[in-house]
Order: structure tokens, then C-alpha cells, then sequence
């Protein structure tokens, strides 16, 4: 048997194997890590702890900023506003109503049938100029009659005179009993008083007559006309209507019914401008003519008359107008936007913000609703009382307020947590 190689053992087969196959176990465990890594991993360390700091102070931050912002939500912040006092008290403008200042419905005062009508409605017309002729043949009979009636009792009053003369002859010769002289004489007395009775006939039928002549009673326009050739009118009749209508448009009166609180105002010498559809954007002036001095009970309102000069005929009778009241300042009571008005079981209430910020609210009357804004009675609220705007459903009276800076607005954090 061959023998063995003196310097072969199995270490050196091993080793020679390892070298055959690449570094050891151990030698790659003892292997030096590369230049610099321990300070990048250093450095990345550093950044998650900067990060985590920065995170947990904003949030800290967030949460403090919160807490400031909802503290001041809990004291509410109000705008507000003053009063300026009014240096006039501006107009005040009220329906009104246009009448002739001289308009007259005119009726038949005696029956018969409508011969002829001369004049239509829009004629201007004379006084005493003839409108309409009513048949005046019965009446003409009628006078007739009665002048021959005064004419015989006359003719008999002036027989018995005589007679009378004649028996206070014979009475003082005492040719007849002083019987018969009385007798005489009370005969004169009644004839006397047959013949006045047939002249108030006359008289009357005279008149009669005359009214079957339709004539206007002043110079105007005819406004109405409502009879025909051959219509019977009569007298007497309950809702008869008028055969015309007169009026004198020359000067109108401008009826305004001026509300009670406000009746102070009306003053002698007070002058008014009114506008009505007809002319638009054109003004009419009127002065002050009556005034009825007494309130309707029905509207709480006065009936005021004003007259208005209408040479020019532009206005017509019957027209709707408005007026434009002058009204002296602070009589109007005190303006107030609707938005500061606060509608409570207990009534009208506005919200003033008192010295300590504290809300009070004060009752209030409104005079008149103008939609945008109300007057109030005078006397609710002072200069220097500042009144909310737009106050909140839940505001209260004692509750704190801050209020808002002008052109500030209050922000919630955009972070709520």
C-alpha cells in the first residue's frame, strides 16, 4: 500500500475546498460596513425626531387656537347701529281724491215727458242757459186756469167791496141793521182771501211752468247726461238719477284723509304738491282750505280739504291723486331699518347693547310700516343707545356681546380639532 502524503491531513483538504469555493462564514461576519452609513442613518433619526416635535407642537398649537376661538364664539358679536337725528322731517304721501270745487246733479222737479236736450256731456255751459225742455203744455194749461181762477175771484172781491161801501152809507143813514153791515164785510174778508189763495196758484203754476225748462245753475261743463227725446221723468221717485251734471272745474278740492297721529301737523296757510297717472312726473300745487277738525272714529283719520287751480282744465273731477304731506321734523316719529326689530310674545322689541356689554331690550311702536324700514313714537329711543342690527333668534336680555370692529370679519380656524 502506497503510503500517505506526509503533509496532507483533513484540515488542508478543507481548506483547500474553502478556497476552491469562496470566503468563510467568518469572513464575511468580520466584514467592515461602508464609509459613511452611520451617519446618514444618524442624520435620518434627527429628521423623524424634528418631525415628530414639529407634528405634536402644531397640533398643540391647533388645539390652543381652538380653545381661544371657541371661547370667543361664546360671547356673541353683534353689529350695531345709532341714531341720527332728522334735520327735517320730510314728506309724507297720502291718497287723496279730485272734486269739482262746485258740482251739482240736476233732477227734474216736475213729471212730463223730455221734449228736447241742447247740450251733451264735455259742453261747457252758461248760468241759466238752457239744458233740456220737459213737454210744458199741462203746465201752460195749468197756469191758465189758475189766472182765470184769480181773475173771477178778483172780479168778486172787487163787487163785494163795493157792496161793502154802499151798506156803511146806508148803515150811517140807518137805512139797514148794523147786522147786515157785518155781514158785508165778513164777505169782503173771504173773497179777499179766495183771491190770495188763486194768486199763490198762480203762482205756483207758474213756477212750474218755468221748471220745465232744465237750465244750468253756474258756469260749467256739462260731466253727465242720462235723458232722452221722450223719456218720462218723474218726481218723487226714490234713487232718481240726475238728467245732468254740472261742475265748475275751474278750482278742485283735494280731499286727504291725514292719519290721526299725524293731524298735528296741519297748520293754516299749508301748502301741498300732488301727482296724479294722468301726467307722470308732473307736480300740481294746492293750499290748505278746510280742515274738519274732528277724527273718524272708523279710520282713526281727519278729512283735510285742500284747493287746487285748475284754469287750464288739465285735472279732471273724480280723479285719484297722491299727495306729498310736508311734515316739520321729528313729527313723523323716529326711523329704525326693519332689520333691527325683534318680534316677541311680550310685543315689538329692539336690542340696545348697554354700557357694561350687556343686551337690554326695549319695547317699541311702530307709527308707520315702510317695508325697508318703520317709524317709531318718539321717545323709545335715545341718540346714544347703540341698537343691533339683524339680532339673533336666541339673544336675550342680560346676555354678554362683544361688538363687531367695522369691515372686520371673525374667522373659524381652519383646523377644528
Amino acid at each position: 500500500m502506497p503510503d500517505k502524503h506526509p503533509d496532507s491531513s483533513p484540515s488542508q483538504g478543507h481548506d483547500a475546498h474553502a478556497a476552491h469555493h469562496g470566503p468563510s462564514r467568518e469572513e464575511l461576519l468580520a466584514h467592515d460596513a461602508p464609509p459613511g452609513l452611520k451617519r446618514a442613518g444618524v442624520i435620518a433619526v434627527g429628521v423623524l425626531v424634528i418631525a415628530a416635535v414639529l407634528g405634536i407642537g402644531w397640533r398643540l398649537y391647533s388645539r390652543h387656537e381652538t380653545r381661544d376661538w371657541t371661547k370667543d364664539q361664546l360671547t356673541p358679536t353683534v353689529s350695531v347701529i345709532k341714531l341720527e337725528p332728522a334735520k327735517t322731517g320730510g314728506a309724507l304721501t297720502l291718497p287723496a281724491q279730485l272734486q269739482a270745487f262746485t258740482n251739482a246733479p240736476i233732477y227734474a222737479q216736475v213729471s212730463g215727458y223730455v221734449q228736447k236736450w241742447f247740450v251733451d256731456i264735455g259742453t261747457p255751459v252758461k248760468k241759466g242757459q238752457l239744458l233740456a225742455q220737459i213737454d210744458p203744455r199741462t203746465y201752460e194749461a195749468a197756469l191758465a186756469q189758475a189766472k182765470g181762477t184769480l181773475a173771477r175771484d178778483s172780479a168778486a172781491l172787487a163787487n163785494a167791496r163795493t157792496d161793502l161801501a154802499r151798506y156803511q152809507t146806508l148803515a150811517t143813514q140807518n137805512a139797514i141793521s148794523n147786522q147786515q153791515l157785518i155781514t158785508q164785510q165778513a164777505t169782503v174778508t173771504a173773497d179777499a182771501g179766495v183771491v190770495e189763495t188763486d194768486k199763490g196758484l198762480v203762482d205756483q203754476a207758474s213756477i212750474n211752468l218755468a221748471y220745465t225748462r232744465i237750465i244750468a245753475p253756474f258756469d260749467g261743463v256739462v260731466t253727465s247726461r242720462s235723458i232722452d227725446v221722450g223719456n218720462l221723468v218723474t218726481t218723487g221717485t226714490a234713487n232718481a238719477t240726475p238728467l245732468f251734471t254740472v261742475s265748475d272745474r275751474q278750482h278742485l278740492r283735494v280731499y286727504v284723509n291725514v292719519p290721526q297721529n299725524l293731524s298735528g301737523a296741519i297748520h293754516d296757510g299749508m301748502a301741498i304738491t300732488f301727482t296724479v297717472p294722468d301726467y307722470p312726473g308732473q307736480t300740481f300745487n294746492a293750499t290748505l282750505a278746510a280742515s274738519a277738525g274732528a277724527v273718524v272714529q272708523s279710520t282713526n283719520t281727519m278729512l283735510v280739504q285742500f284747493s287746487a287751480d285748475n284754469t287750464d282744465g288739465k285735472l279732471k273731477p273724480g280723479s285719484y291723486a297722491s299727495v306729498q304731506l310736508p311734515l316739520p321734523a321729528g313729527v313723523n316719529g323716529t326711523h329704525l331699518p326693519a332689520t333691527t326689530l325683534i318680534f316677541r310674545d311680550t310685543g315689538m322689541q329692539v336690542a340696545v347693547v348697554g354700557q357694561d356689554n350687556k343686551i337690554v331690550l326695549k319695547p317699541v311702536t311702530i307709527v308707520r310700516d315702510m317695508g325697508a324700514s318703520v317709524e317709531i313714537a318718539e321717545g323709545s329711543l335715545g341718540p346714544d343707545d347703540r341698537i343691533v342690527d339683524n339680532p339673533a333668534d336666541s339673544l336675550q336680555a342680560g346676555d354678554t356681546v362683544q361688538i363687531a370692529k367695522a369691515g372686520a370679519e371673525q374667522d373659524a380656524p381652519a383646523d377644528g380639532k
